[in-house]
């Protein structure tokens, strides 16, 4: 039961759980479909990030996949690149946006702008050069540009044209007109997007303005937040923690945000949008159907891994960039959600010739004991990621079947 006393709401950490994956469309998961609901659930978070490594998809397909019944990747694709209503953008870091948000980033352009825009420097003194070229034969790729010098950029050394790009790219001047895999080809932003919109002031008139904005548009992002320091505060132009939490503080007074205190976490407040309390009267009242969903490295849900550990006693790394034999789990290692718990962690691989999906390795969490109930939920969520990836199959690797198997799956028998 939530008690509301002085602006502060209490409840127990069971119900934050839920309150958290309410937020996040994942209570429960795959309960939208279609592009308006993945339009739905862009709307509430407003970014979700991009990541180019496609192991089983990338990020934000994994993201959607499971919020999104029968999702395709080539939704999110028409969503970005036909119908114009999502696009690349740059927030907590490279993620896509609802494109209404457009504006709200001009401070951002304008920042790059200081940083990439000195025409003296290489990069920029290719610049007319490359916009030259895109209006003189539409959309390109950083292959299309015959130019072998190179330069440091922030992934190491890079082609001076590849990097012309990513700097017109993050100034605004260009925008991604489509992907092939993960190839983007770019187009002058006017020819992408409606001047009307382009042309809107931003409606930030003052850094105060915009700090605020953007503090309460990542609580947007995260859902149920705490004001901790971390990279989940990463992109908000010149803040630090204690101007964050004045914003904050100010929000609750003014009956932006809402103070939540979870019974078992004494001393700490959590944040959440006033128009959010009708999600946390909703978990209060009704219970859905326990269902398991897959859920992505670089999620929302994942972005504060202290509060991961404070609501949910589940610790994850991505271990993408870990050596080898440093890794704890694995290089892809996708996170088990049933429920309002972490349950497991698996290691998937999918062939895209023979469109067999392998699961390589499975690590249940401490004291989880598969039932029936979750075992038929566990299936469903692997049918469904089946059809999401439009694989063949699904097959399990030699270090599962020398453990003995899935103990979800005996319990289906």
């Amino acid at each position: 039961m939530a008690i509301e006393s002085n602006q502060k709401l209490s409840i127990d950490k069971q119900t934050a759980r839920r309150l958290s994956l309410a937020c996040q469309a994942l209570y429960p998961p795959r309960s939208v479909q279609g592009k308006e609901g993945i339009k739905t659930f862009m709307k509430r978070v407003r970014s979700i990030q991009f990541d180019p490594i496609n192991v089983v998809g990338r990020n934000p397909d994994l993201v959607l996949q499971s919020r999104v019944r029968d999702f395709r990747p080539k939704l999110l694709d028409e969503l970005l690149y036909q119908d114009r209503q999502l696009l690349d953008n740059w927030d907590k870091m490279a993620c896509l946006s609802m494109v209404e948000d457009w504006p709200y980033f001009a401070r951002h352009r304008a920042r790059m702008q200081d940083i990439f825009g000195v025409p003296s420097d290489v990069v920029m003194s290719l610049a007319p050069h490359v916009l030259d070229q895109i209006k003189r034969n539409g959309p390109q790729s950083s292959l299309d540009f015959q130019h072998d010098e190179k330069t440091d950029w922030a992934w190491g050394p890079t082609r001076v044209s590849r990097a012309a790009l990513e700097g017109l790219f993050k100034m605004g001047h260009l925008g991604v007109h489509h992907r092939v895999n993960n190839r983007r080809y770019f187009d002058l932003i006017e020819n992408l997007f409606p001047v009307k919109l382009l042309e809107v002031p931003d409606p930030n008139q003052t850094l105060e303005e915009y700090q605020t904005w953007h503090v309460l548009q990542r609580i947007s992002s995260m859902g149920l937040a705490h004001p901790n320091a971390g990279e989940q505060w990463g992109g908000i132009q010149g803040i630090k923690t204690p101007q964050r939490r004045q914003i904050i503080n100010e929000a609750v007074e003014e009956g932006d945000l809402l103070a939540i205190e979870i019974e078992q976490i004494p001393g700490e407040s959590f944040y959440l949008h006033r128009q959010d309390k009708l999600l946390l009267d909703q978990v209060l009242t009704t219970k859905p159907p326990q269902e398991a969903a897959l859920i992505a490295p670089l999620d929302n849900l994942l972005w504060d891994r202290k509060t991961l550990i404070r609501l949910f006693d589940f610790s994850y790394k991505w271990e993408v960039y870990k050596p080898k034999n440093k890794r704890e789990y694995g290089y892809y290692v996708l996170p088990v959600l049933y429920g309002d718990r972490f349950i497991a962690r698996l290691d998937p691989e999918f062939d895209k010739k023979t469109r067999i999906l392998t699961v390589k390795d499975w690590w249940w969490e401490q004291d989880v004991k598969p039932d029936r109930e979750m075992a038929s939920a566990l299936q469903r969520c692997m049918e469904d990621f089946l059809v999401y990836l439009d694989a063949g199959g699904i097959k399990y690797s030699k270090t599962i079947l020398k453990k003995g198997g899935l103990d979800w799956l005996a319990a289906l028998s």
